[in-house]
């Protein structure tokens, strides 16, 4: 598992972030009980495909968001960045879910919280 100082260190990981990726869209795309119907050209087309994204695991203390990295072969949990628990609380009661059983995608102010720390793209391209 990695964490914040060796996953800044690897840039070619770093620049795989697909920070618009959802959990429930990796679902659809890479797990055959997807809703497929709704997905339109959103799946997986070739078998070596693969989506690399952060979530938030509501129930982790110390608060911190996970980076997974997706194939049709499954998920890998590949590393760990602590965050705010005020910024996690923030992204948990936006999503309006109750608080230790959730899985959240990042919303815009996590992203460029996150962003920020891996020196990534200018805060502009996070949408």
């Amino acid at each position: 598992m990695l964490n914040l100082e060796t996953l800044k260190g690897n840039r070619a990981l770093v620049n795989k972030i697909d920070w618009e990726m959802t959990q429930e869209k990796a679902i659809e795309m890479y797990l055959e009980w997807g809703t497929g119907w709704i997905r339109g050209n959103d799946f997986v087309s070739y078998p070596d495909q693969e989506s690399v994204y952060f979530v938030l695991y509501d129930w982790e203390a110390p608060a911190q968001v996970t980076l997974i990295r997706r194939t049709a072969e499954g998920a890998e949990e590949i590393a760990k960045v602590q965050v705010p628990k005020a910024l996690a609380d923030e992204l948990v009661e936006e999503d309006g879910y109750k608080a230790g059983v959730g899985v959240h995608s990042l919303n815009l102010t996590m992203k460029r919280y996150v962003c920020d720390l891996l020196s990534g793209p200018p805060l502009d391209y996070i949408h």
